[in-house]
């Protein structure tokens, strides 16, 4: 992990989304709905109302792995009648998960889709309005968003 490392923070609606990160090692994104820049260094898990006490916050992270197009049909073989089975979505392959020894929270309800930050300020953060800080002791964000522009091509 560097400073300048980004972090894109995306939701995870239920305990059983989570399981698939847990267990298969991969998170999901619709392609028609995928931010510019997904293709971050590590992603971050922002919990749903569905996690009950850990709902509106970071408690996990891990590093993307690599990332495929697949069909939903391909990522949920037992879903063949889903009516999103035919659309195209990212299968995000992601490293072990690591557990933050304090959580990120939203200090009151936020929706978080997607969120772009670097990892310094991601590990200075207590809530979510922190992720977006600036200051002279973080990364220039105007050079990470550069470095992301060439990487996209």
């Amino acid at each position: 992990m560097v400073p300048d490392d980004r972090v894109l923070v995306v939701f995870v609606p239920s305990p059983a989304d989570f399981d698939i990160i847990r267990q298969n090692g991969w998170y999901r994104i619709p392609q028609k709905a995928a931010p510019k820049g997904f293709i971050s260094e590590y992603f971050a898990f922002y919990f749903g109302q569905a996690f009950g006490k850990e709902k509106w916050a970071i408690h996990y992270f891990a590093p993307r792995l690599g990332h495929e197009l697949l069909y939903r049909r391909d990522l949920f073989p037992d879903a063949l009648d889903h009516p999103r089975a035919n659309e195209i979505y990212y299968k995000i392959q992601l490293g072990d998960i690591v557990k933050l020894n304090q959580p990120i929270v939203s200090l009151k309800w936020r929706r978080v889709t997607f969120l772009h930050t670097t990892m310094d300020r991601f590990l200075d953060a207590r809530e979510i309005n922190d992720l977006l800080i600036e200051g002279e002791s973080y990364v220039d964000r105007k050079f990470t968003t550069l470095r992301e522009k060439n990487t996209q091509g």
